[in-house]
């Protein structure tokens, strides 16, 4: 803008004021004022012509999120807007050079090209110019890699050819990543970025679908790590194959991540759809992917995530160590254990993990229907050895309370607890259940979702695991909702907690019409750990400081550190049916005749 623009648009804006501060005939001013916010308009125009009519192109780039216009260089190398942390597209090359070793990666079948399957015109004239364009043939770059110096295969989809969308060659390349993965006992990782199915090649392209899956089973049943990450946009025939079939989902911030279009859902359904819909954000809150991670943070968790199943699905057996036992148990009034157990201030699972493991990565969603709060889970290390962990959750305060549902599963919380331990019985993991619920949740949509079958399906499972199991019961264990993380090789209960049929209230209320008697109820149900352990229902105690273990959480946490890894040690050397018939022979052994 010149000076002489300048000078005038200040002019304008003074003599606006003047003529506020003097004028009485509002209507008059209102008239004046609209004159000049016009002219005002014109100028702001002009000035905006001017100031980017010398900008050289690319230098100010345009958010598609938030709309925020940003200098490029404040993207740096992942292209993340600082305003709104929404990653922008980028190629399939800048995405390997952020995410594999430096020059690791060695690419595989970069001169495939489709032969055209249903002559459609122009089609082969596309290809070849967008390849000359992009310096890419397809729209997926494959080939093999070390991450965090991990020997791996490695997938990149690039959206910027024909919008990633999946042809033959495509689904070629990928399957054979898969079987030189299979063969090699390697694991992969999948970037996806696609439209879905490539229209151009017709019923050809919708065959990749089936392809790759099988190539994905293949790998899969040798017991082999698939990582997928989901990147914007992931759509169509590429999510309804094997960007949703990892052992483990992640997700960029912000990705699109559907199978049908938002256009067509509207306007079959006639209604407009939320704002977050099919993003990745409302496809974890849905149970469908393990977890998000922003791209600057993707080399380092996906390296996280390969180390801890670099083990193979053999474990690694540690020698006996020296253990005692806790055997001075306090013979405490039941009514009294039973308030304590139910504490606020008493550590919650979460607290336990984050002080017995490390490098703990929690994994979300039932691959179902939603990611339940009352049920967390996910992979650490306990003394340099890969655990999985799951675990009901409590909260302190009501906002805590209500995301965890007060810590009473739904039937998406014991179907996301079994799909991790299944995921730690393929990779050889040993399982930590860590408990406190008075129940599973009661309610209508419990039921209408499965509640008694997902309770069910748990322990039928949890008999046949082919890795050793050990529950422990933090808190409360009430009724089904609790046995259905118990059914395990070893269960052990700390000082203060119980273990029952149902709550003492509920007993009462059942037996006797009077949930007033609950201390009675607490004194005739056998629930202290003292009592279980008479039973032979648990196999130990954890010792707890006086009034709980809130006192003295290392106290109680160091020795259940050190039980847990001899336990283990023992478990790991018995053989898969030993461990097994054992199993079956604790919980057959209960009953009186």
């Amino acid at each position: 803008m010149s000076i002489f623009k300048r000078k005038r648009y200040k002019a304008v804006i003074r003599n606006l004021e003047i003529l506020k501060q003097s004028t009485t005939d509002q209507l008059r001013f209102r008239k004046h004022e609209n004159r000049v916010m016009r002219s005002i308009k014109k100028l702001v125009k002009r000035f905006r012509h001017d100031r980017w009519q010398n900008v050289p192109d690319g230098m100010w780039i345009k958010c598609i999120k938030c709309q925020g216009v940003i200098y490029n260089k404040q993207l740096g190398d992942h292209k993340i807007c600082p305003n709104c942390n929404i990653s922008f597209r980028i190629t399939a090359r800048e995405m390997i050079g952020l995410i594999a070793d430096i020059d690791s990666f060695k690419e595989r079948d970069e001169h495939l090209v489709s032969n055209d399957p249903i002559q459609f015109p122009g089609y082969v004239q596309k290809v070849s110019a967008l390849a000359d364009t992009l310096d890419i043939k397809e729209a997926v770059v494959t080939g093999r890699c070390s991450i965090h110096g991990i020997d791996t295969m490695l997938g990149v989809m690039d959206s910027n050819f024909i919008m990633g969308s999946m042809g033959s060659v495509v689904g070629e390349k990928l399957t054979k990543a898969f079987e030189e993965a299979t063969k090699n006992r390697l694991p992969i990782i999948v970037f996806t970025a696609s439209g879905g199915a490539r229209m151009q090649e017709g019923i050809v392209s919708l065959m990749q679908m089936a392809k790759v899956s099988g190539a994905v089973k293949r790998h899969s049943d040798e017991g082999l790590l698939y990582v997928t990450v989901l990147t914007d946009p992931t759509t169509g025939g590429v999510t309804a194959s094997y960007a949703m079939l990892g052992d483990i989902i992640l997700a960029e911030p912000g990705a699109l991540v559907g199978f049908a279009g938002r256009r067509v859902i509207e306007q079959t359904i006639k209604q407009k759809l939320p704002e977050d819909f099919q993003s990745a954000e409302f496809v974890l809150k849905n149970g469908f992917i393990d977890k998000i991670v922003p791209r600057d943070k993707m080399r380092d968790t996906l390296g996280q995530l390969l180390k801890l199943h670099d083990n193979g699905p053999e474990p690694h057996i540690h020698k006996n160590t020296d253990f005692r036992y806790f055997t001075d148990c306090c013979d405490t009034e039941p009514s009294k254990v039973v308030e304590i157990s139910r504490k606020k201030t008493r550590p919650t699972s979460k607290d336990i993990i984050s002080y017995m493991l490390t490098d703990f990565i929690e994994l979300h969603g039932d691959r179902n229907f939603r990611d339940d709060g009352a049920v967390i889970g996910g992979v650490g290390y306990l003394n340099g050895k890969p655990i999985t962990v799951v675990a009901t959750q409590k909260g302190r305060d009501l906002q805590e309370n209500l995301a965890t549902n007060f810590g009473q599963p739904h039937p998406e919380g014991y179907r996301k607890a079994l799909r991790l331990m299944k995921q730690a019985e393929k990779f050889g993991r040993p399982i930590l259940a860590l408990i406190n619920t008075s129940g599973a949740y009661p309610a209508a949509t419990a039921e209408e979702r499965g509640q008694g079958e997902a309770i069910a399906r748990n322990l039928f499972n949890m008999s046949g695991l082919k890795v050793p199991v050990i529950s422990v019961i933090i808190g409360e264990g009430g009724s089904g909702g609790a046995l259905a993380l118990a059914l395990a090789d070893k269960v052990y209960m700390f000082e203060y907690s119980i273990y029952s049929i149902l709550s003492p209230e509920g007993f009462a209320s059942i037996l006797w019409k009077n949930a007033e008697r609950a201390k009675e109820a607490a004194a005739v149900m056998k629930l202290r750990p003292k009592d279980l352990l008479e039973l032979q229902i648990i196999e130990g105690i954890i010792p707890e400081a006086e009034g709980g273990f809130d006192n003295d959480m290392s106290y109680s946490l160091d020795y259940l550190k050190q039980l847990l890894t001899h336990e283990y040690n023992v478990l790991l050397q018995k053989t898969t049916g030993g461990l097994l018939d054992e199993r079956y022979a604790r919980f057959r052994k209960f009953g009186a005749y």
